[in-house]
Parts: C-alpha cells; sequence; structure tokens
C-alpha cells in the first residue's frame, strides 16, 4: 500500500474510532490522521504477528478491522495522557 493510502486509511479508522468511542476526545483532524495511522500500523503489526494476516490490501476487511481496532486502542491511550495532564494543570 501506498503511504497516501496509508494516510487516507489512517484518517477513516481514526475517525470511525472517534465516532466508536464513548466521550470526548480532543484534537483536530491533523491528530486523527496521525492517531488512525499509528493506529492502522499498530494494528496491522499485532494483526500480522498474532493472526498471520496480511495487510497489504485496501480495499481488504481484515485490513479495515485491525486499523480501526488499532485506531481505538491508540485513542485509548491518547486520552488517558492527555486527560492526566488536563487534571494536574
Amino acid at each position: 500500500m501506498s503511504i497516501i493510502g496509508w494516510i487516507v486509511l489512517g484518517l477513516i479508522a481514526g475517525a470511525i474510532a472517534k465516532a466508536i468511542l464513548p466521550g470526548r476526545q480532543g484534537g483536530g483532524w491533523i491528530v486523527t490522521i496521525i492517531l488512525g495511522i499509528v493506529g492502522a500500523l499498530l494494528g496491522g503489526f499485532l494483526g500480522s504477528v498474532l493472526f498471520h494476516v496480511d495487510i497489504s490490501s485496501f480495499w481488504s476487511l481484515s485490513t479495515w478491522l485491525l486499523a480501526i481496532g488499532g485506531s481505538i486502542i491508540v485513542l485509548l491511550i491518547y486520552g488517558l495522557v492527555t486527560r492526566g495532564s488536563a487534571r494536574r494543570a
């Protein structure tokens, strides 16, 4: 998959993950893209290591599910980190 494909996949997976998670997550579109790309890479890595899933196809359902799952994990971690820093301020 090309870098443009990863960016598009990350944007969409990050937006879907933000819609799935309850509550308010901070950050705009740039943060969504970055967290989505990181989540897609994390989900793809975990999927290939744990389940031996090939993530080279953009239109594969497993690629999308792993990217969204990874984005949810990254958004949860991001929410915990930013929520903790907001309480200290």
